[in-house]
């Protein structure tokens, strides 16, 4: 009995790293965050993400560079299926992702499709090996609205999300942290 509960323990743990590494992915793409996507992808991954097929590295060099020119972007990841094979895992999880662009920022895309990722747990941590992205649907449409700064577009919604350490995020982050360990200077992801 104690062996199953281990057993069973390890599976949970397992799949919650992976269900975090998911979302920092979705954190690291929607606000242009290097350091915090490269934690989602083995240094050796590969990445089949639209047009682009190659490696993490290549997708990273084509992918970040566009994304901090400018635009909105939102990542919603849900219905996650993990099926764990010791340190392998098939993972297929359902995104929603709405995009603008700095060059085109009235043109607005909405995705939604899935992402096959074959996981792998090395050193104890679990992060992406080969993603391969289904496209299910998309919808592009003109919205002259989205032109405008986000004092004017967003009004008395404030704060507004943005890319890098613009968005509120860091900060509420440096204070949370501040608070809970006060003497502690460490960046976190």
């Amino acid at each position: 009995m104690e062996y199953n509960c281990q057993a069973m323990l390890q599976e949970l743990m397992d799949k919650e790293a992976i269900r975090d590494c998911l979302y920092r992915y979705c954190r690291g793409i929607d606000r242009a965050n290097e350091e915090v996507l490269r934690t989602a992808y083995w240094p050796d991954a590969h990445d089949r993400h639209g047009a682009y097929v190659g490696n993490v590295e290549g997708f990273f060099a084509q992918a970040l560079p566009r994304l901090r020119s400018g635009g909105r972007g939102v990542h919603q990841i849900s219905n996650i299926l993990i099926e764990l094979h010791g340190d392998i895992a098939a993972v297929e999880s359902s995104f929603l992702a709405l995009q603008t662009n700095g060059a085109t920022p009235t043109h607005e895309t909405f995705l939604c499709g899935r992402y096959l990722d074959r996981f792998e747990k090395r050193r104890d941590h679990w992060r992406i090996a080969d993603r391969i992205v289904v496209y299910d649907w998309i919808e592009e449409r003109t919205r002259r609205e989205l032109a405008q700064d986000n004092d004017n577009l967003f009004g008395k919604r404030q704060p507004n999300g943005g890319r890098l350490l613009k968005d509120p995020l860091y900060a509420f982050l440096t204070a949370v942290r501040a608070q809970a360990d006060p003497t502690s200077q460490k960046d976190h992801i």
